[in-house]
């Protein structure tokens, strides 16, 4: 595994950062909480023009088909600025699934209006009271001709009222089928949820929703089970930028800010967390670089996806908690920027795949391994 990135990566990092500083700066984070629609039109714009909202998809269709070590350059940066943006749930999940197993025709229609931009397609997979695995998935989709009829509610389904098509998550004969739905279809009703991040999140209602039956993009848990996998090693790099520049902000505070005449990390106690914070968060980007290259390899990644999203998260959360610490009461006030980290840090952790489907991901694939 080679840790050194190359001249072309370097300079996509270079890139994304200066795009982040002018189109998506704490400023502009601040703006978008709790927003409706949840992202600057001018960021979605700049993200399109350098190719980057076709980064998982076919150069036949329009996309710039990056390996997933690009991947996660690109989404270092994106979580080094908290960036607010639909792409993890356009670009990567459902261009992904779309790519992976939707019919020619809807490939064809669908991949290159993602990755211009003119279309945003977002999950709407969980459920109330269900889990993050397939038995979590309890909607079902009732055949009616060559048509489904959709009946249930969806939480947490990110960026909806922004979206072009929903990706649905339901069940049909047994089978966990995945459909596109317009989102302004009769009988489709949109609730935006208040959460922890203050992102953009909406719980979704579907009331006997007719959905055409060549809207039928999957019939397999396993392509949504390997899309997402590709997908956590891209949050894992998420959380270890948004650790490293919350351990950063801390540490220069801790210049900055003088006690009893000398500054905060000249104090042991402090410098000590700070110490271990650094080997956190060097742990966590050391692991989301072996889960990309294994990725961009060709090698499985089916434990080393989720030990780097459980991994990056965990270090996210603690070093963002540590930093509040070490900020004091101001940490937690609006005026400051640690409590944004913070914030997102524990969203990130129960978002998508959360801790506890994380762990029995990694021990499933340990104990086959030690019993094979």
């Amino acid at each position: 595994m080679d840790l050194d990135l190359t001249p072309e990566q370097e300079l996509l990092r270079e890139t994304v950062r200066g795009l982040c500083a002018r189109h998506a700066s704490l400023a502009v984070v601040r703006q978008m909480e709790d927003d409706p629609i949840g992202y600057p039109p001018a960021l979605w714009e700049q993200l399109g023009s350098l190719g980057l909202l076709g980064m998982s998809i076919p150069e036949e269709f329009g996309g710039s088909a990056m390996t997933a070590l690009d991947g996660a350059v690109v989404y270092t940066e994106l979580g080094a600025a908290l960036a607010p943006s639909p792409h993890f749930a356009s670009s990567v999940l459902s261009a992904g699934l779309i790519a992976r197993s939707a019919p020619g025709a809807m490939k064809a229609e669908w991949l290159p209006r993602i990755s211009a931009g003119d279309a945003i397609v977002t999950p709407a997979w969980l459920e109330p009271g269900g889990g993050y695995g397939p038995a979590g998935v309890g909607m079902e989709a009732v055949r009616d001709g060559e048509d489904f009829i959709l009946t249930g509610t969806k939480r947490h389904v990110v960026f909806a009222a922004a979206a072009t098509r929903l990706l649905v998550l339901a069940r049909d004969d047994g089978d966990v089928v995945a459909l596109l739905v317009d989102p302004t279809a009769a009988g489709v009703e949109l609730t935006q949820q208040m959460t922890v991040a203050s992102d953009t999140q909406y719980r979704v209602s579907f009331d006997a929703v007719r959905v055409p039956g060549d809207a039928l993009v999957s019939r397999a848990w396993s392509a949504w089970d390997q899309v997402m996998h590709d997908g956590i090693i891209l949050l894992a790099a998420y959380a270890a930028g948004g650790a490293r520049h919350a351990l950063d902000i801390t540490v220069q505070y801790s210049k900055d800010r003088h006690q009893f005449d000398k500054p905060l990390g000249a104090f042991q106690a402090l410098a000590h967390n700070m110490a271990d914070a650094v080997t956190a968060v060097d742990g966590a980007e050391m692991l989301v670089h072996e889960a990309a290259w294994a990725r961009s390899e060709g090698r499985s990644v089916e434990r080393l996806a989720p030990m780097a999203k459980l991994f990056a998260c965990r270090t996210f959360r603690d070093v963002t908690a540590t930093a509040q610490q070490i900020f004091g009461g101001v940490g937690f006030t609006l005026d400051y920027d640690i409590q944004l980290y913070f914030r997102r840090a524990k969203q990130l952790e129960l978002s998508w795949w959360d801790t506890r489907y994380l762990e029995d991901l990694v021990a499933a694939d340990v104990l086959d391994r030690v019993t094979a």
